[in-house]
């Protein structure tokens, strides 16, 4: 019998569950519709159209988007289910160039950034008169945030029946910075009017009367509110950042109501982005010499900020302020 000669062909060979290699083409998705974020929640993400407001429609992320962060205020394209019906499921397969960013991080030295909303034009900043006391730390470093953002500030009293606002709200009237009162007892059509039109944060600590605000703005939001006892603790009242969409006035214009904040840290922005905010602060700096940090006298005593004079000069020393604020480290 003669015996069989065997070569590589006899061998058997169990293909692998990925023999094939994955495309890097990616769908071009052609049909995809814009939409903007409102919420976010357990990966799924709530949008409404830009052709229809009046539909929310429940998202995913995409996989080809991987972990690409997405959150509320982002202009995202969606396909899929669109109909917004209890159920249905779209899918985000693009994210569209932000055009602002407000971030913070948990402290000073912590290197990743919180991403708190996108694409918002105005920050609306919540500080009760009393009960919680205000806080100028707070105030500038929310400042500092809006100005690195490209976000145009608003800073908002509210209690101002149980204490005079005056003495807290001087240190910033050389900023040219609107400052409202808008607490229960006051009308918000000073407000509304700088609200009109535009997609504004509300940034506050818990308890300054945030979420009482805009159940006012917007009637049938319900959002939660409670007693906060302390500045930065108690129990917070809105625990989710959402977009809310002010039917009464003109044009589209949104709040979104973030979570009450512990701590506002910086370490993400620097000197000059500050500085960057003020045209006529920018060219002075560009003036003094290289390290300056534009704190004046005695460790920059050639800051060319202390040449400017009349309202310039007052501004500059009022972001001096905010710039002390940024080096010190004082989470308030």
């Amino acid at each position: 019998m003669r015996q069989r000669e065997f070569d590589e062909s006899d061998v058997r060979i169990r293909p692998g569950k990925r023999s094939r290699p994955r495309t890097k083409t990616r769908p071009e998705h052609l049909d995809a519709e814009m939409a903007m974020v409102i919420s976010v929640d357990r990966g799924r993400w709530g949008c409404v159209l830009e052709r229809d407001h009046s539909t929310t429609v429940t998202a995913m992320r995409a996989r080809e988007l991987g972990r690409t962060p997405i959150v509320v205020g982002d202009r995202v394209s969606l396909v899929g289910d669109l109909s917004g019906n209890p159920g249905s499921l779209a899918r985000i397969v693009r994210l569209e160039a932000r055009t602002s960013v407000l971030r913070r991080t948990a402290d000073d030295t912590d290197p990743f950034e919180r991403i708190v909303v996108a694409n918002a034009e105005k920050l609306l900043i919540v500080v009760a008169a009393t009960d919680p006391p205000p806080r100028t730390g707070f105030v500038e470093r929310a400042l500092i945030a809006a100005y690195a953002g490209g976000i145009a500030p608003i800073l908002g009293i509210t209690k101002g029946d149980l204490s005079d606002p005056a003495e807290f709200t001087v240190h910033f009237e050389k900023l040219d910075l609107p400052i409202v009162r808008c607490g229960i007892d006051d009308g918000l059509e000073a407000l509304t009017d700088l609200l009109a039109g535009s997609v504004t944060a509300l940034l506050g600590h818990s308890g300054v009367g945030k979420s009482t605000l805009v159940n006012r703005l917007v009637p049938d939001a319900y959002r939660a509110t409670g007693e906060v006892t302390g500045v930065g603790k108690g129990r917070h009242t809105s625990s989710q950042s959402v977009a809310l969409r002010l039917d009464q006035l003109p044009g589209p214009s949104w709040v979104v109501d973030t979570p009450g904040v512990r701590s506002f840290g910086l370490a993400h922005i620097d000197v000059n982005d500050v500085l960057g905010a003020f045209a006529d602060l920018a060219e002075a700096a560009e003036d003094c010499s290289r390290g300056c940090n534009h704190l004046g006298p005695p460790e920059d005593p050639e800051c060319a900020l202390d040449s400017l004079e009349g309202a310039s000069h007052a501004r500059a020393m009022a972001v001096r302020r905010m710039l002390e604020a940024l080096r010190s480290n004082d989470m308030w």
